[in-house]
């Protein structure tokens, strides 16, 4: 047996439909701030690209504390979306973000389908944005608070109206508090989505069993971290085999292991969440570690290992 030749380096390189990636690492939005927080500890340009936060058309306080509880193997937040809005971003963190030698995705939300169409537009001719990321696991107060991601006819009409303002590549980020999320998939696809980003948190709770509250002022929150992988790596495999754009995967990615595994599920590239709160260098960690196990391997491109899972 010939021993692999680890003078080779790997092509970490991966393309998601228009997009190009110089490789397949990427920060998940509202964990690695607008990126200019974390420039001190790490590298950005090093990564494959990063997600901002959430970029509403108005600026947004989020919820009341208490908003951020740990739980086991995970954490649950009701941040609530907090940001500077759309008029701010562009004028205090767009100019830093220019600078940057690598993809740059800015991550949106609205409340209404018109909100969503008026921050895609205000985002429209700027340069340096590579692509927009549409969270649709916001509440539509035009239909009494259901989650615009739950619905596929009203995913598809958020999709449609961001696709009609934007002049960007635009991924679409699905909800997993749904029933189907392979029918989600396939209506925001039908739309003219060019890839998906899956998953966001899970809804979830817990109660302070003294006070007999709930140990988050909003009452429920986002959960997120290894607790979710093995769902998130399920949904991922399923939408992978239902829809023909790209998919990014997420969903408690902590180490090289936990992404490659991502890979081989079918996703293109990976989203880094949770992880940077306990470790700020976690994505650079698990690139180094995707570009090792290559490398020990004699692979020569990590699209030899995305959607290789054996069935």
């Amino acid at each position: 047996m010939n021993k692999p030749d680890l003078s080779v380096q790997p092509d970490l390189s991966v393309q998601l439909g228009p997009l190009n990636f110089k490789n397949p690492v990427l920060t998940a939005s509202g964990t690695f701030g607008y990126g200019r927080e974390f420039a001190s500890l790490m590298d950005p340009n090093l990564l494959g690209g990063i997600v901002v936060k959430g970029i509403s058309l108005k600026p947004m306080a989020g919820n009341p504390p208490p908003r951020i509880v740990e739980t086991p193997c995970g954490m649950l937040n009701a941040i609530g979306l907090a940001n500077v809005g759309l008029e701010k971003f562009l004028l205090e963190k767009m100019p830093w973000l220019q600078k940057l030698n690598t993809c740059v995705i800015v991550n949106i939300y609205g409340h209404t389908l018109d909100e969503y169409g008026a921050v895609a537009a205000g985002l429209k001719g700027v340069s340096g944005i590579d692509a927009l990321e549409v969270n649709i696991s916001c509440p539509n107060v035009e239909k009494g608070g259901m989650a615009f991601g739950t619905d596929p006819v009203v995913a598809a009409r958020v999709t449609e109206r961001v696709l009609k303002e934007t002049d960007k590549p635009v991924i679409v980020k699905l909800s997993p508090n749904v029933t189907d999320i392979r029918a989600i998939a396939r209506a925001v696809e039908q739309a003219g989505a060019h890839a998906l980003s899956m998953i966001n948190t899970l809804t979830g709770m817990t109660i302070d069993i003294e006070k007999r509250t709930s140990r988050l002022a909003n009452g429920s929150g986002g959960l997120s971290g290894p607790a979710i992988r093995p769902v998130a790596l399920h949904m991922v495999h399923q939408v992978v085999k239902t829809v023909n754009i790209p998919v990014i995967g997420m969903g408690g990615i902590l180490e090289a292991g936990d992404a490659l595994e991502f890979l081989m599920a079918g996703a293109q590239a990976v989203q880094v969440g949770t992880a940077n709160f306990t470790n700020p260098r976690a994505s650079l960690d698990i690139l180094e570690g995707i570009e090792k196990f290559l490398k020990d391997r004699g692979i020569h491109s990590v699209n030899d290992i995305i959607g290789s899972l054996k069935s």
